[in-house]
């Protein structure tokens, strides 16, 4: 007989983390946990509050009825279809059940990566804050042997942000240090264009969103005009079914868009993205939407079966104090994934 069941755990910056949307201290997920008498499996539904269109006061109430409908023997498949407005739950779901049947419930797509003999080249991530504390993570990301660095834009003024960006562009080449922003929808329609203008003369791999999502036509149009390659990332949540996917990509023609499966339903929906991106000439890569290392841990093991050469955003993490122990390692700006390590997962 199959159980269902899940918890809920608070993780706990290790300090303060600033978006344009604002500063975060902790963030809530869930882990759905399934069991029988031989076996176990762990999903992560990765809720991110202000951001997931699954960010709903029915979330907890929704998630009694999966565990519901499973201990009915309800199909992880049905189950899936039944969640779309839920593409968190979605991602539990699914990789709760790849977990339940695998030989290892912690290793959900066995390769070269699970087996410690390759890793995954990932970005190092600089959060807003005073300029003393964005230069203090960037000299951090760079002792750490980062190549690629992502910083987040937009909450302090332009200048400050320049001047930052600037400041690593004389130390080191784009040959030597891949520079992404990310604006999280900070600009308006009015004013992007002159700052994409302005942040390509630093020779930046690309922007995510400059702009609120939901502005197609203005997004088409910053797509076609400008100097500097941009990422649909907040973009793409909300957007259920095929049909919709491919005219988006259609209308806007983003040079890049960038996958959260805890955002998008999962790996499912991400390789209905990916798909549809490969036949409109979009680029791609993945990040973890501040997922634990459960979700990290999933979403990692499915980046690397991708085969993308690009940096991906999977360095989340050291982020928190109460994180679950597990054997990913952050090295020489790459993930790493060490199968002597053990797992504490408590439940």
């Amino acid at each position: 007989m199959l159980e269902a069941s899940f918890q809920k755990h608070l993780l706990n910056f290790k300090r303060p983390s600033g978006t344009s949307r604002g500063v975060m201290n902790s963030k809530e997920t869930y882990f759905l946990i399934l069991k029988t008498e031989e076996s176990f499996g762990v999903g992560e539904c990765g809720l991110l509050r202000g951001l997931s269109i699954d960010d709903r006061s029915d979330y907890e109430e929704e998630l009694e009825g999966v565990c519901e409908n499973i201990a009915l023997g309800v199909s992880e498949e049905n189950l899936y279809e039944a969640l779309q407005e839920f593409p968190s739950l979605q991602f539990g779901v699914e990789t709760a059940f790849k977990s339940l049947n695998s030989k290892n419930p912690f290793e959900l797509f066995p390769s070269e990566f699970t087996r410690g003999e390759e890793s995954i080249p990932i970005n190092g991530l600089v959060w807003m804050g005073d300029k003393a504390f964005m230069n203090e993570q960037i000299s951090e990301k760079l002792k750490q042997g980062f190549t690629c660095i992502k910083m987040k834009i937009g909450a302090i003024d332009f200048k400050t942000e320049l001047e930052l960006l600037k400041s690593i562009r004389k130390e080191f080449s784009s040959q030597e240090v891949e520079l992404r922003v990310d604006a999280n929808g900070a600009f308006s329609p009015k004013e992007a264009l002159e700052k994409l203008k302005v942040l390509s003369d630093l020779k930046l791999h690309s922007i995510e969103q400059p702009i609120k999502q939901g502005q197609w036509q203005e997004m088409a149009r910053l797509c076609e005009e400008t100097p500097l390659p941009i990422a649909l990332d907040e973009e793409l949540i909300g957007i259920f079914f095929e049909e919709e996917k491919s005219k988006l990509l259609n209308t806007v023609k983003p040079q890049f868009i960038i996958l959260k499966p805890s955002l998008i339903g999962g790996f499912r929906g991400s390789d209905t993205w990916i798909n549809i991106a490969e036949k409109h000439n979009a680029g791609w890569w993945i990040t973890s939407a501040l997922e634990s290392n459960v979700g990290l841990n999933a979403i990692s093991q499915y980046t690397f079966t991708k085969n993308s050469k690009l940096p991906q955003g999977l360095g989340t993490g050291s982020l928190y104090s109460n994180n679950i122990d597990s054997p990913l390692e952050v090295s020489n700006g790459t993930l790493h994934y060490n199968p002597s390590a053990h797992w504490k997962f408590q439940f």
